[in-house]
């Protein structure tokens, strides 16, 4: 009874995350923002969900099938992040302004100009 009320309540706080990524991804008005509401709230809430459906089914195959799950989340997340950022400055969509640091700028090469500088 105390497992499935806290299995009940992660998956209640990782749908309020998941929900609160969405809610982001919709109403943040640049590319950088959108990008840390959907990776960070949504990586955490699956995490807690995997957890409570871990602790719900009380089964050792259970949780060998959620752990691929969440590790594969942690590694594709930030990485897809890491590519829509990147190219969101190549298409220089991204406030330059807000910036506090440029490392990029040295690396401003855009891909349709690559083979021009030879």
């Amino acid at each position: 009874m105390i497992i499935d009320t806290i299995a009940l309540v992660l998956v209640l706080i990782g749908a309020l995350l998941c929900v609160t990524a969405a809610i982001g991804l919709l109403r943040f008005r640049d590319v950088p923002s959108r990008l840390h509401a959907a990776t960070k709230p949504q990586v955490l809430g699956l995490l807690l969900i995997a957890i409570a459906a871990g602790l719900s089914l009380r089964s050792w195959a259970a949780v060998a099938m959620l752990v691929p799950i969440v590790v594969i989340q942690m590694a594709t997340a930030p990485l897809s992040a890491h590519m829509v950022g990147r190219q969101a400055y190549r298409n220089r969509t991204i406030d330059a302004g807000a910036l506090v640091a440029d490392e990029l700028a040295d690396d401003d090469e855009r891909p349709e100009d690559a083979g021009r500088s030879q």
